[in-house]
């Protein structure tokens, strides 16, 4: 068995998109999903298969099947836990001693974007705002607040071509623990 951590984009922000995470996990267990562990209530999702799939396989078995139960749709970003692993390792703002934890981000991409659209990042700056991208991740550093940047998911998608979600860094390190201890 696998452990796999899921993170679903918009669900249960200002009543749109509502599932309960008790329905979640019956949805996964639906799927042949085991030792499902949700964590607060904006889809964040750490379980086990046996199946064989890859990330991009259980993210689109995941979304198919929230479609066709809800009838909406919701993108899912599926990644190992070593990966995350790899996100709070290799953040470049924790570099900075002055950096304040609780206004880093990671925007978690679907895949890693093709040169042609990460050249569009070139030059982009939002000032206080930052960010930098490594692979499938956006580090983002955001000193007054993540609600008002302009560095947001749909813009990381219009400009990478790819699909995104967002977690602030206290979210990632709990989603890390709580994989360690499946």
């Amino acid at each position: 068995m696998e452990t796999f951590i899921s993170i679903l984009r918009g669900i249960n922000v200002s009543g749109q998109k509502k599932i309960l995470m008790a329905d979640l996990k019956a949805l996964y267990e639906s799927l042949g999903l085991s030792d499902i562990t949700t964590y607060i209530q904006s889809g964040n999702v750490i379980f086990k298969t046996s199946a064989g799939l890859t990330e991009r396989d259980l993210a689109q078995r995941i979304e198919e099947a929230i479609s066709a139960k809800y009838a909406f749709e919701v993108p899912v970003i599926v990644r190992r836990p070593d990966e995350l692993e790899t996100v709070l390792r290799v953040n470049p703002f924790l570099k900075d001693a002055h950096v304040d934890l609780d206004k880093l981000h990671v925007t978690f991409l679907s895949q890693v974007p093709d040169e042609a659209h990460r050249e569009r990042l070139a030059g982009v700056a939002y000032p206080p705002d930052q960010f930098t991208l490594i692979g499938n991740a956006v580090f983002l550093y955001c000193p007054v607040s993540y609600g008002n940047t302009k560095l947001s998911n749909q813009f990381f998608e219009s400009k990478l071509n790819v699909k995104a979600t967002t977690r602030n860094w206290k979210t990632i390190n709990q989603l890390v623990e709580l994989a360690k201890n499946k």
